[in-house]
């Protein structure tokens, strides 16, 4: 059987199940609040095992965008602390959207680009230019849909070292923000006040500034 029918159905079959089960109510605030002592517990009796599960069960959401990145990483504030709980979602958060991005590029890039070759040509132009930078940014604008940005760059021509060492780099701030919620999760009431728009605002420049300062370099009079 085709590889790429069989990659497909699984995820799908794997996506139908986690919504079939109702998996959204077990990556809820609430949820997460109510279970977060017993959640402690287990990781003080079980260290190396509570890490492994957390850092699995990060990546298969990640990697098959299902709703829940945000109530895992505050989690990971919430169980393991600052300093290991940025570790750990760092490196999971990354591997997770690398692989949504290698499933986006193995099954749909082909198709996409040559069934839209001549609208991509432009894009295409961009990204092997400031692929890096674009991505950069995208990451660190909260605006934009952390698995959309996945599957969407796996549809391009950028290379797949690329996206995953700008997307650890430019995913960290947001990590180290919702981790350090995390540790404060009793006092947290609700995840629209994680991020105030003076925070919001601080990221977008943060983002754009890499891309501004080529840019400006770029067209700077030369002798």
């Amino acid at each position: 059987m085709n590889t790429r029918i069989v990659l497909l159905v699984a995820m799908l079959s794997a996506i139908a199940i986690f919504f079939y089960v109702d998996g959204q109510q077990f990556l809820s605030l609430a949820t997460l609040k109510a279970q977060q002592t017993q959640l402690t517990e287990f990781y003080n009796a079980h260290q190396v095992q509570a890490l492994a599960g957390y850092a699995l069960l990060y990546i298969i959401v990640t990697a098959l965008s299902l709703p829940g990145a945000t109530i895992l990483t505050l989690a990971g504030g919430a169980i393991f602390g600052l300093f290991w709980g940025t570790v750990i979602v760092s490196f999971a958060s990354t591997i997770g959207a690398s692989l949504a991005f290698l499933s986006a590029r193995f099954l749909l890039r082909d198709w996409v680009q040559s069934r839209f070759a001549e609208q991509l040509t432009t894009i295409n132009e961009g990204i092997e230019r400031d692929g890096e930078y674009y991505l950069f940014t995208l990451r660190l604008v909260p605006l934009f849909p952390f698995f959309m940005i996945n599957l969407l760059m796996g549809l391009t021509t950028l290379k797949t070292r690329t996206f995953y060492g700008v997307s650890q780099l430019g995913m960290l701030a947001g990590t180290l923000v919702y981790v350090n919620a995390g540790t404060q999760l009793g006092k947290l009431e609700s995840l629209s006040g994680i991020l105030s728009p003076l925070l919001v605002g601080s990221f977008v420049l943060l983002g754009l500034f890499p891309l501004l300062a080529k840019k400006i370099i770029e067209n700077f009079p030369h002798e």
